[in-house]
């Protein structure tokens, strides 16, 4: 029940913040939070995670929201070897709430509301953070699982 009051959380930093975004800047309007390095400046991107795929059509798109989050209840609902772990619900709930974060955007504005620009990497917002945080804290809890895990013992040395 704790994973489901995080994403929950997650979900609603992600919306303040761009409710916030929308109201205090014009689509294109970058402010300087360290200059050169760090601004504020509001998009709507019209592809996938931090730009990606924004010549496919919309369609490709929203099967890629509607297998994420199939994906994620199912594995959610079974009690997998990976659900073992302590924080993997949490993990999974990261990845959730920003993709349902984005796909609020996709629904009421055909687009993503992205807005942190590091200037060195595409624009993205905090449900893209979520995602990809959490994506990659399950993918280092499966290769630690691997490496825990017993090694197949040979059968024809005995």
């Amino acid at each position: 029940m704790a994973a489901i009051y995080f994403a929950f959380a997650v979900l609603t930093v992600d919306q303040l913040s761009k409710f916030i975004i929308l109201k205090s800047l014009h689509p294109g309007e970058s402010l300087p939070v360290i200059k050169g390095i760090f601004h504020i400046s509001l998009i709507f991107n019209k592809g996938f995670a931090f730009g990606l795929f924004s010549r496919q059509s919309t369609v490709f798109i929203w099967v890629v929201y509607v297998a994420v989050i199939f994906i994620i209840f199912i594995t959610a609902l079974h009690r997998n070897i990976l659900l073992r772990e302590k924080n993997t619900r949490f993990f999974l709930s990261l990845v959730l709430a920003g993709a349902i974060g984005n796909l609020i955007d996709r629904i009421r504005f055909g687009a993503v509301v992205d807005f942190l620009d590091f200037r060195i990497w595409p624009v993205f917002n905090m449900a893209d953070a979520a995602i990809t945080v959490g994506i990659s804290l399950l993918l280092l809890q499966m290769l630690k699982q691997k490496q825990r895990s017993p090694k197949p013992v040979d059968k024809l040395k005995t």
